[in-house]
């Protein structure tokens, strides 16, 4: 079960055990809901910090290649899912120190953004390096500087095009 769906069934176990808290005579039926709230909670799939940094190197890439192809719509896709997956982070890794330093980064989406948005390559190319060169100064203060990103050379996978005059 993900963890929108744990999230779903949660709030309507909390709903439930809210209603069945109205009449005493349901303790039994609330206890029962609480236990199982409980349960959920230790089984929900709660991904680590290594799983969203993966998925956020993964659409750094394919961003690359997007705009590389003049790919603007593919291109602000990409961002949009880094940004989701870094909110993501903020939001289910709190026990980890280094999602604090996090915030460093949205000066360097924001000039991709503005990039993508004016559809302006060289612009891009300027932001991306400066959003590559952001993630190395997090990965440096926070202690990851053996992880160093760069500017990909090819596509992360083969099975997808990215400009979109080659349709096959």
């Amino acid at each position: 079960m993900g963890i929108k769906e744990t999230t779903s069934c949660l709030v309507v176990i909390a709903f439930a055990l809210s209603f069945s808290s109205c009449t005493s005579d349901n303790s039994a039926i609330s206890n029962a809901l609480q236990k199982r709230v409980s349960e959920l909670e230790n089984r929900a799939y709660k991904p680590g910090f290594g799983e969203f940094m993966n998925t956020i190197q993964l659409h750094h890439s394919k961003l690359w290649f997007a705009a590389d192809a003049r790919n603007w719509a593919l291109a602000q896709y990409e961002l949009d899912e880094m940004k989701e997956t870094f909110e993501d982070l903020r939001q289910y890794v709190t026990d980890r120190p280094e999602v604090q330093s996090i915030q460093m980064i949205q000066p360097a989406l924001d000039g991709i953004e503005r990039s993508v948005a004016s559809k302006d390559q060289d612009q891009f190319k300027s932001a991306y390096i400066l959003l590559t060169n952001t993630c190395n100064t997090c990965h440096k203060a926070t202690k990851h500087d053996y992880n160093i990103i760069k500017v990909p050379s090819q596509p992360p996978v083969t099975n997808q095009q990215f400009k979109l005059d080659e349709v096959k």
